[in-house]
This record gives C-alpha cells, sequence and structure tokens, in this order.
C-alpha cells in the first residue's frame, strides 16, 4: 500500500470513472476531507457520505458522469497529480497556473489549509501544488 494518500485518493476515483462506476470509496483521512470537499463544492462529484466499517471511517464518493446520447461514453474528470513525495512543487500566487483557462482547477496546500487556485489568488497566498482537475 502506498503512503501517498493524495495519489491514492486521485488514483481511486480517476480508476472508478474510467471504469463506469457510480461510487468510490475512500479511507477517511485529514487530508482526504478537504479535497472531497472542494471536488463536491466545484461540483466533480455528485454526494459524499461518511461510511463506517470495522472500526474505519470511509467516504463514499457518488461520482458525475456526463453520457452523450448518440455518442461513446465521456469521463468526466481528468485528475493530475503534480507534487508528489518525491518532488515537491511550490508556486507564489502570482503565478500560479491556469487550467483550461480558468475552466480547470488547481488544488494548492497552502498556511491557511487546502484551497483552490481562485480562492488562493483572493487571498494572495501561494502554496504546494498538490493536483490539477479539469
Amino acid at each position: 500500500m502506498c503512503r501517498d494518500t493524495i495519489s491514492n485518493i486521485i488514483t481511486s476515483i480517476r480508476n472508478a470513472d474510467m471504469a463506469k462506476k457510480g461510487t468510490v470509496r475512500i479511507e477517511s483521512t485529514n487530508i482526504s476531507k478537504p479535497l472531497i470537499k472542494i471536488l463536491l463544492r466545484e461540483g466533480f462529484i455528485e454526494n459524499v457520505r461518511k461510511h463506517r466499517k470495522n472500526n474505519k471511517n470511509f467516504l463514499v464518493l457518488t461520482l458525475r458522469h456526463r453520457r452523450n446520447r448518440k455518442g461513446p461514453y465521456r469521463t468526466n474528470l481528468n485528475l493530475k497529480r503534480i507534487s508528489r513525495p518525491g518532488l515537491q512543487i511550490y508556486s507564489k500566487y502570482q503565478e500560479i497556473p491556469r487550467i483550461l483557462g480558468g475552466m480547470g482547477i488547481v488544488i494548492l496546500s497552502t498556511s491557511r489549509g487546502i484551497m483552490t487556485d481562485r480562492e488562493a489568488r483572493l487571498e494572495r497566498i501561494g502554496g504546494k501544488i498538490l493536483c490539477y482537475i479539469w
């Protein structure tokens, strides 16, 4: 089992989305809660509920799928991990990248908690870039 919880969350969501699964079960940690809260607020997932099994807490996510009646199935989420345990990427608030011209979001870990790129620019603080979502 990998010790990088953020990459575990991103990989499990990406795999469930590609496999057309409706729900994903993720272990509840101090890092996963604000990350999932951002995904819910930005509209990348539909619902989150808490689940407890064998004295462990889990978050069950309901994914949002985009279906085109005439065309093939299209995945809704594109997630990319940026900072990893071997390479930390930091950015000032002026240099935070814009994903797809502002259509995607950048999730940062700042001194005031985990937040999106828009919130970090408004508060004028930089931090460690965790991932890109579009």
